[in-house]
């Protein structure tokens, strides 16, 4: 086998004949790293939103068709998706008993994600609320390039970080019926969210394509849950890492880099995934075809 890459580490260089560049969500400096040295990478949709956050009693409420949830059943979850102006809006990692928190990879900027201890047993549930993000969204912010989709992301990113007060990690939220209603939200509901939130008028972080379609699906999705729509419940801004929007690209049968043979991107840094096991299923894939 004649092909070699050369991977070079602090300590110095190693060749190998195969290397799976597997680098996990959000390496960005790879995309960078790539990009710099005129690697073929390329954009790719993703989706965007907020943080949904209700108290997990009362979306046990409205599952399980009872006041009180009985001991025998566990924390109740949902999944919702609309379609709305020719994009679907959708639920993403629901949390039951769950806690949203910080998910930045950089200074000055927001990012926000959610998850669940093994009890689920949190006073709240959350999830992300995100749409479909397509090309025209960041051809609208005049962004070039195969990395274009990124700095689209990373746009919205640091506009949260402004927004919520250039605070550490204080994140933007806002009321969930407010946000529909169009109003700013004087008081915050409780949250889950420990770094804290600032009350923020939501369509300033979310570009308007985003926000005008989340405000129009939750009310279909309270018709599909009645009492969604809840006093109790609050957005937090952004859930802006649903996927990568970075794809680097790989032969279908090989799956390796168009441009380096022995190359093999992987999971979800390479845009091949979006989550825990389909990233372990693509690395199993690319091991296989190695061997």
């Amino acid at each position: 086998d004649n092909k070699i890459v050369g991977i070079e580490t602090n300590a110095g260089e190693i060749k190998a004949n195969h290397v799976i560049l597997a680098t996990g969500h959000s390496a960005n400096d790879v995309f960078e790293m790539l990009y710099k040295q005129q690697i073929t990478i390329e954009n790719k949709p993703f989706a965007l939103g907020v943080r949904i956050e209700h108290p997990q009693s009362l979306i046990d409420e409205i599952q399980y068709k009872c006041e009180i949830r009985p001991a025998s059943l566990p924390p109740s979850a949902y999944s919702l998706v609309q379609q709305v102006e020719g994009r679907g809006v959708f639920s993403f990692c629901m949390c039951p008993g769950g806690i949203i928190a910080p998910a930045s990879t950089s200074a000055g900027e927001i990012v926000v994600n959610g998850w669940s201890p093994s009890k689920r047993n949190g006073k709240f549930a959350n999830s992300g609320m995100v749409v479909s993000v397509v090309e025209e969204d960041w051809k609208d912010f005049a962004y070039k390039g195969p990395l274009a989709a990124l700095y689209f992301q990373n746009n919205i990113e640091r506009k949260a970080f402004v927004a919520a007060g250039s605070n550490g990690l204080v994140a933007p939220a806002q009321k969930t019926i407010d946000f529909v209603n169009g109003k700013f939200s004087n008081v915050l509901p409780a949250c889950s969210y420990i770094p804290g939130i600032k009350s923020t008028d939501l369509n300033e972080v979310l570009p308007e394509a985003i926000a005008t379609r989340i405000a129009k699906a939750l009310p279909l999705f309270n018709n599909k849950m009645r009492g969604y729509l809840h006093p109790e419940s609050i957005l937090v801004a952004p859930e802006s890492r649903t996927s990568s929007p970075v794809r680097i690209p790989r032969d279908r049968e090989t799956l390796e880099h168009p441009v380096i043979q022995g190359l093999y991107p992987c999971g979800e840094g390479a845009g091949y995934a979006g989550g825990i096991v389909s990233a372990a299923i693509d690395g199993i894939l690319c091991a296989e075809k190695i061997f």
